[in-house]
């Protein structure tokens, strides 16, 4: 089993190995020893793979567990299915001494991490990520949340669990699409940090990444782990995390997050703004990248359409707009800008 610590204000083991998922109950005794309840948060998808098998396994160690579980989709991330969370918890008698499981993908992981960062003001929780974006991504670094009607994440707080345990088999069960929306996001480390990393996707496709997939989600985990100790609550180095993210969350928007996974937004993203950013190269071998992942490099939405939902993202700052490039592979800068000369320089203006 490889285990990478992450050093932030609370240090947790992330787990990484095949098999783990039936290993839960015994991992988690070893971080949360003195709990009696254990609350599994999932929704209704990978509840039927994988519920009985985790509720099993904590049983086993001596839990005694609930289960809530949600409609699958971003559009359950929202104050409503939050506050059933918490009338759930009140009714089973949590205590701030017992644990939530997180067990699925990112809207899992971020409202039950939110819930746990806010119920009886603040409680433990296990982070099981079973799809590729939440193991490489939204699973590490304590950054948790819910949506509003006016932009994704917008209500939210930092709250570090006490462990994450990735299962790589429960990539198997993925359908194409969510292990092409994870690539994403494993696409954008190679982007901002890893230019080696980079160069080994490109060796791969959609099809035959299940062959070195342990290896990258370790990598990917790596990397955010040394960015979230460097900048655990985002006010400097994280930010370049996003690299994508401005774009890909206004494209998320502008089709009520029906269209674009998370994932597929991201790509787009990153595309869009290497193509004004970078060289017609840099640019070539991302978008070669993305399509061999199945990803998009473009939308049909027009720019002038999408700049304006750009406004309210979590990275602007009073007028300006802080926003990640990539002008060469492996390294990311962070670029700020009153959001109307982003906005003329986006639609083709002069920055």
């Amino acid at each position: 089993m490889k285990t990478i610590w992450v050093k932030a204000s609370q240090s947790y083991p992330i787990w990484i190995e095949r098999g783990l998922l039936a290993q839960c109950g015994h991992l988690l005794r070893q971080t949360a020893a003195g709990a009696e309840k254990a609350a599994v948060i999932t929704d209704d998808t990978v509840n039927s793979l994988y519920g009985d098998t985790v509720v099993h396994a904590l049983e086993e160690s001596g839990y005694t567990v609930y289960r809530f579980v949600f409609p699958h989709g971003e559009s359950s991330k929202c104050s409503a299915t939050l506050n059933d969370i918490y009338n759930f918890l009140c009714e089973h008698q949590m205590t701030r001494t017992d644990c939530l499981v997180a067990l699925g993908g990112g809207v899992v992981g971020d409202i039950t991490g939110f819930a746990a960062a806010t119920y009886l003001r603040g409680m433990a929780y296990l982070q099981i990520p079973t799809t590729l974006l939440a193991q490489v991504d939204s699973s590490v670094g304590g950054k948790t949340a819910i949506d509003l009607p006016g932009g994704k994440n917008l209500v939210g707080a930092f709250k570090q669990p006490i462990a994450v345990l990735c299962d790589p088999d429960t990539l198997q069960t993925l359908p194409e699409v969510f292990l092409a929306d994870g690539m994403g996001e494993v696409i954008k480390y190679g982007m901002i940090r890893d230019a080696a990393l980079f160069e080994k996707l490109e060796q791969y496709t959609l099809d035959t990444i299940q062959n070195g997939i342990e290896d990258i989600i370790a990598t990917c985990i790596d990397i955010k782990r040394d960015v979230v100790e460097h900048d655990e609550f985002d006010t400097g180095e994280r930010m370049i995390l996003n690299f994508g993210h401005t774009l890909g969350h206004a494209i998320e928007s502008y089709y009520h997050y029906e269209t674009y996974t998370h994932g597929s937004a991201v790509a787009a993203g990153m595309c869009i703004m290497t193509q004004r950013t970078s060289t017609p190269e840099v640019y070539e071998r991302l978008c070669r990248c993305v399509h061999a992942y199945h990803l998009p490099t473009q939308t049909e939405a027009s720019i002038h359409e999408l700049v304006p939902l750009c406004g309210n993202d979590k990275k602007r700052a009073s007028k300006a707009l802080r926003f990640i490039v990539c002008e060469t592979i492996g390294k990311a800068e962070i670029r700020s800008m009153p959001f109307d000369a982003f906005a003329s320089w986006m639609e083709g203006g002069q920055a």
